[in-house]
């Protein structure tokens, strides 16, 4: 346990603040800073002053790897954001990522707090933070030096201390066998979904040259193409709703778009403003229309062709 200690206080003492926000905080601001300060000083919100295993160090033997799957992005946690001076960059655009360099772990002076995007920190369960990537995201995180491997789900932000490039929970350092060290070597693989549920493969030839402050393998979201848009596009539209908020319609549109995969447009008709997504293909429609419904858009329906 001495060893364990010993590794572990420049964990905390450095810097491994991966945590959530302040409870009246709604994600990252330029206050972050300062709340991060607050979380790594005696006096701050945590009961412990320092990081440290739970108690009677519970076997993690029976814990299941995080199911990857398509998860819409936190309202909270996934805006750019400053900590001690430094701004970090949120990828809400993330394509593909790869990288690799030092992980370290989390465990009892977080457990119980809130992460950066609003959940619940469990140290028991398999997540992980992360300091650009958007929330929640899957991760697959490989301990180079043993090969053993989990997939983590990414609910929080860190870690701010230099070099390190994950933050693992309690269960996935166990995993990993790196608990008794603090820190390991890793491989981190993003897992991306579509919205229908099938998985974005990585590229063969993404791998790039790193530089400061980018990844191994960063591919942000292609820009959209500027105008052309073929009008053989088939597949039907669907109308959401019918506002009066020009505001309100763009912002669903673009959140829609991103969530679905399919274009959306907010089309005016005297002082209503309607929002409708397509063409969804035919094979698609019916399955999508449902989501909708089923999403809170209850008058949801598919225009006239």
């Amino acid at each position: 346990m001495n060893n364990l200690v010993k590794y572990l206080l420049p964990l905390t003492a450095l810097g491994l603040i991966a945590c959530g926000s302040q409870p009246e905080q709604t994600g990252h601001s330029s206050s972050d800073s300062d709340a991060a300060y607050d979380r790594e000083t005696a006096g701050g919100r945590y009961a412990l002053r320092q990081d440290k295993m739970p108690a009677n160090a519970p076997n993690m033997d029976h814990v299941q790897n995080a199911i990857p799957r398509y998860e819409p992005y936190s309202r909270r946690g996934n805006r750019d954001y400053n900590v001690w001076g430094s701004d970090y960059q949120v990828w809400n655009d993330v394509e593909q990522y790869q990288d690799e360099g030092l992980a370290s772990w989390y465990g009892a002076k977080f457990h119980g707090y809130e992460t950066s995007n609003g959940e619940i920190y469990d140290m028991f369960t398999m997540t992980a933070a992360h300091k650009h990537l958007p929330l929640p995201s899957f991760v697959k995180v490989t301990n180079t030096q043993n090969g053993k491997q989990v997939i983590v789900r990414v609910n929080d932000r860190g870690p701010f201390h230099g070099g390190r490039i994950i933050d693992l929970s309690y269960a996935a350092a166990y995993k990993l066998d790196m608990l008794d060290t603090g820190t390991a070597q890793v491989r981190v693989e993003l897992l991306r979904f579509s919205p229908n549920g099938k998985p974005v493969r990585l590229a063969s030839n993404s791998r790039s040259v790193p530089v400061a402050g980018t990844p191994v393998a960063y591919q942000p979201r292609p820009a959209a193409p500027a105008a052309k848009q073929s009008p053989a596009i088939s597949g039907r539209h669907i109308q959401l709703l019918a506002t009066r908020s020009s505001d309100r319609a763009k912002e669903l549109a673009a959140q829609l778009s991103r969530e679905y995969g399919f274009p959306a447009r907010v089309e005016q008709k005297s002082e209503w403003f309607r929002l409708q997504m397509g063409p969804i293909p035919a094979h698609q429609t019916q399955d999508t229309l449902a989501r909708l419904i089923a999403a809170g858009y209850s008058q949801a329906y598919f225009l006239s062709q």
